[in-house]
C-alpha cells in the first residue's frame, strides 16, 4: 500500500472553524450524503421488506415519565427479532422509543444523540426540552422522501423538563409534525390497544412504579391483539424495556425489576386474562 506523503494529519479546516450549533447543519454543509434522507434507494417493485419495530407507549407521573417499548421486531409476518431494543436515552434527561424501519430509526437516533452533545458542546448549555423535541421533529422531516417508500421512522420523546419540573411526551408522524401529549401516548402498530387499555389505567398521581405496571400492562394488552408487538416472554426471559425520566436524570429499570413486574402481571392473568378492570363509574 502507498503512503499518503501529502497528509500533514491534521483535521480540515471545516472542523477547526467555529460554525452552527447544530450537527446536522454542519453535517448538510460539508458531507450531505451522510444524512440518512439524502441517500438514494436503488429501484425496487412492491414494498421494502426490512424489519419493523412497532409498539412505544409513554405515561406521565407525579415524578416524572415513564418511557416503554416491547422487543419485538417484525418483517412482513416473520418475526425478525425477539429481543430488539427500542428505547434509547436521547441525553440526561430524554429518551426516544423508536417505532417504524427498525435500522433507520436506530441511526436517527444516533444522529439525534450527537446532535444535542454537538450543541452542549458549542453553546456550552442544554437545549430546553421543546428545543430537543423540534430538533428530532426536523430529523424526521429529513426522512420523508424514504417514508414514502416505506421506511418510515416514527418515534415517541420524553422527558423531564427542568425547567416546568415535570415530565413530558411528544408524538410525531411521518412528516415530522409534532404533538405534545397528555398524561400518556402510545405509536407503533399495536398503539391503538396499548392506547386503549392506558385511558383505564392511567392515573395522575401514580407513582414511578405504578406507571411502569401500567405501561407493561398496555404492552400485555397490545401483545394479546396485535401479532407484530411482543409480550414478555417469560420462557426465554426477555421483558419489554422500561426506562423513566426524573428530576435525577435517565434511569434503565432492570432486568431483575422488569421482570417482577412481568411475572406479577402474568400471574394475575391467568385469573384475568383480558387484565384488570376500570370501574364503570
Amino acid at each position: 500500500m502507498e503512503a499518503n506523503t501529502r497528509s500533514t494529519g491534521r483535521l480540515p479546516a471545516a472542523f477547526l472553524t467555529p460554525g452552527s450549533s447544530s450537527f446536522m447543519d454542519f453535517l448538510g454543509d460539508h458531507s450531505p450524503e451522510l444524512l440518512p434522507g439524502n441517500r438514494p434507494l436503488p429501484p425496487v417493485q412492491g414494498a421494502v421488506e426490512a424489519p419493523h419495530g412497532t409498539t412505544i407507549v409513554a405515561v406521565t407521573f407525579s415524578g416524572g415519565v415513564v418511557l416503554a417499548g416491547d422487543r419485538r421486531a417484525t418483517m412482513g409476518n416473520v418475526i425478525a427479532q425477539r429481543d430488539i431494543e427500542k428505547v434509547f436515552p436521547a441525553d440526561e434527561f430524554s429518551a426516544v422509543g423508536i417505532a417504524g424501519t427498525a435500522g433507520i430509526a436506530v441511526e436517527m437516533v444516533k444522529l439525534f444523540q450527537l446532535e444535542l452533545e454537538h450543541f452542549e458542546k458549542v453553546e456550552g448549555t442544554v437545549l430546553s426540552l421543546e428545543g430537543k423535541a423540534n430538533r428530532l421533529s426536523t430529523m424526521i422531516r429529513g426522512n420523508l422522501g424514504m417514508a414514502m417508500q416505506g421506511l418510515a421512522v416514527v418515534p415517541l420523546f420524553a422527558g423531564w423538563d427542568v425547567d416546568r419540573e415535570k415530565g413530558r411526551i411528544f408524538s410525531y408522524d411521518v412528516t415530522g409534525g409534532r404533538s405534545e401529549e397528555r398524561g400518556f401516548a402510545a405509536t407503533g402498530s399495536g398503539s391503538m390497544f396499548a392506547r386503549g387499555a392506558l385511558k383505564k389505567l392511567y392515573r395522575e398521581d401514580s407513582t414511578e412504579e405504578q406507571a411502569a405496571t401500567a405501561v407493561l400492562q398496555a404492552l400485555y394488552d397490545a401483545a394479546d391483539d396485535d401479532s407484530a408487538t411482543g409480550g414478555p416472554d417469560l420462557a426465554r426471559r426477555i421483558y419489554p424495556i422500561i426506562t423513566s425520566l426524573t428530576e435525577d436524570g435517565f434511569k434503565r429499570f432492570s432486568e431483575d425489576e422488569v421482570s417482577e413486574l412481568a411475572r406479577a402481571i402474568h400471574e394475575r392473568r391467568l385469573e384475568e386474562p383480558d387484565g384488570p378492570r376500570a370501574a364503570l363509574l
